[in-house]
């Protein structure tokens, strides 16, 4: 592959306002709501920053659960063992012992700030199996709405204190680029705050600035880089993005969780697509071929339980078999009374599309679902960029390894943001991060994608890095990406301007270079990364991958 630049800033209008916090958070899932509450009472003026409505977080739509040792035959250690075999061997086990030590009283937080969980026949929290788990430890709320519910509770603890002046919401907002100061001796660009664009009333319209010495990135995963993906529109790899723009390094990137069980409504589909819960199978629900032959217990000890990479490289594979573009979810041992009960979200969604799960198999086929890599952080979430912050999918805290244990994202989401926020109060408390320093630009220069260039790009992503990949799809990927215009704004004939929507593009294409990149360096298979031509999982390959650029925007994937 021949070199590959990208700009290190986005081509946008100079701020027309500035203001100044102690600290910014950016993203309103569960992982920047609960980095705004822990910052809230820590340091003098919290900012928190949302793409769209506060309630709009990518949380909002996780069905199945948060997993956690809160059983009493339950224990850290084996949700330990369980996270490290789904990881691949790329896990941190330091990383992932503080997520099960700190994440059962993590969620009892989580209750106390008002999140209602199931009820067991014990009057206990109810708690169920998903894939990968041996033991259950997977608390729900709603059947299958937790996401929605955990959002409720903690936007109604951030509108419970917006008159508080230590804290500040802006909606509506799609942060552009992370500021950075002079680079100091040892070359690094310390944070000084973000640009950010917001579409609404008030004197915050338009683009402006918020001059801060602590950015927290909270701002979701990577969805819309691909053509089809159980994530919302507004999953466009910005966090990430502007990351990697500011200087920071980022990791496992080529490690995309395809989820098994995603509802197929033909090879036209685009965008957002509705997922069927992992908590079916936890269930009982089976995976049936198109001519009915129940295939999972050929392929893993765990059948369908086993872990996520595994379920859905067996149905493309099964899928090849037999000619076709979906296999069947049957769940309907489970009854029709349970069904409706336990997962009356998916049950009403599958209702929409005039489809009775009650009564028949449900078609399903891989769709992109989660991101294991992103930023590069180490326990307190600290990047590589002095005073840059990630937390929650955005982030690489090594948790996942090559490939995410089911409902231990919200768990990350949670703990790692509490512990961030610690950091951060803990920093400003001894001085360091009192007052950051002043913006100047970066090398490199600034680019814009127009919005037209987005379906190529998924396109041409998916085609190329999709659940199952090779070095000719990867070498035609990157070719292709290459071939997108990055200075539209420069373009007499390429209609774009700088707007939301060529602002989103050109970070989509941006992390589908590094993407592209990062998966074409790994030559052996292993989590959510497999190539076709070096199938096996090669030892010498436990190691990270990792992406930056350098200060003339050179792409350095090694």
């Amino acid at each position: 592959m021949t070199p590959a630049r990208l700009a290190r800033s986005l081509v946008a209008p100079a701020p027309g306002w500035t203001t100044r916090a102690d600290a910014v958070v950016v993203g309103s899932g569960i992982a920047g709501l609960t980095a705004a509450l822990e910052l809230r009472t820590r340091v003098p003026h919290v900012l928190l920053v949302t793409k769209a409505a506060l309630s709009s977080g990518s949380t909002v739509w996780a069905q199945g659960g948060i997993a956690a040792a809160l059983h009493p035959d339950d224990t850290p250690a084996a949700h330990l063992h369980d996270t490290l075999v789904a990881g691949g061997g790329l896990s941190d086990p330091a990383a992932v012992d503080v997520l099960v030590t700190e994440g059962p009283d993590r969620v009892r937080e989580l209750v106390g700030r008002g999140a209602t969980f199931d009820v067991g026949a014990d009057g206990g929290m109810a708690l169920t199996r998903e894939g990968g788990h041996r033991a259950d430890r997977i608390a729900h709320a709603g059947g299958d709405a937790t996401g929605a519910e955990i959002s409720r509770a903690l936007v109604a603890q951030i509108e419970a204190v917006q008159d508080d002046p230590g804290i500040e919401v802006i909606e509506n907002a799609l942060v552009l680029d992370v500021l950075t100061g002079a680079p100091s001796s040892d070359g690094a660009r310390p944070v000084a705050g973000v640009t950010l664009h917001v579409r609404g009333e008030g004197s915050r319209d338009g683009v402006g600035a918020v001059l801060a010495p602590a950015v927290v990135l909270a701002t979701g995963g990577v969805g819309q880089v691909f053509r089809s993906s159980t994530n919302p529109p507004g999953a466009t790899a910005d966090g990430i993005a502007a990351a990697l723009r500011a200087g920071a390094v980022l990791g496992d990137l080529e490690f995309v969780q395809f989820h098994p069980t995603v509802l197929w409504l033909g090879a036209g589909a685009r965008g957002q697509l509705p997922l069927i819960s992992e908590a079916v199978r936890g269930e009982g629900a089976l995976l049936l071929d198109v001519d009915g032959y129940r295939f999972m217990p050929d392929v893993h000890e765990l059948a369908e339980l086993a872990p996520r990479d595994v379920v859905a490289h067996a149905i493309v594979r099964q899928m090849e078999a037999t000619s076709a573009d979906h296999v069947l979810l049957d769940a309907r041992a489970l009854g029709a009374d349970f069904l409706r009960r336990r997962f009356p979200g998916i049950t009403a969604r599958l209702r929409e599309q005039g489809i009775d799960w009650t009564e028949e198999p449900v078609p399903v086929a891989p769709a992109q679902h989660y991101h294991s890599g992103g930023v590069v952080t180490d326990l307190q979430g600290r990047t590589s960029v002095p005073g840059l912050y990630a937390v929650g999918e955005v982030a690489c805290t090594g948790v996942h390894g090559a490939n995410r244990l089911a409902s231990n994202s919200l768990l990350e989401g949670l703990v790692f943001a509490h512990r961030t926020a610690h950091d951060v109060a803990a920093r400003h408390g001894s001085g360091s991060l009192r007052s950051g320093p002043e913006p100047v630009e970066r090398p490199g220069g600034a680019g814009l994608v127009a919005a037209a260039a987005r379906s190529r790009v998924q396109r041409v992503t998916s085609d190329g890095a999709g659940p199952l990949r090779s070095a000719e799809s990867l070498a035609r990927a990157d070719a292709a990406l290459e071939r997108v215009r990055t200075e539209a704004h420069r373009a007499g004939a390429v209609v774009a301007d700088p707007q939301v929507a060529e602002w989103e593009t050109t970070n989509v294409h941006q992390v589908a270079r590094a993407l592209v990149r990062a998966a074409a360096v790994r030559t052996e298979s292993r989590g959510g990364h497999f190539r076709v031509d070096f199938p096996e999982r090669d030892p010498a390959w436990e190691r990270r991958v990792t992406v930056s650029v350098d200060d003339d925007g050179t792409l350095l994937a090694r």
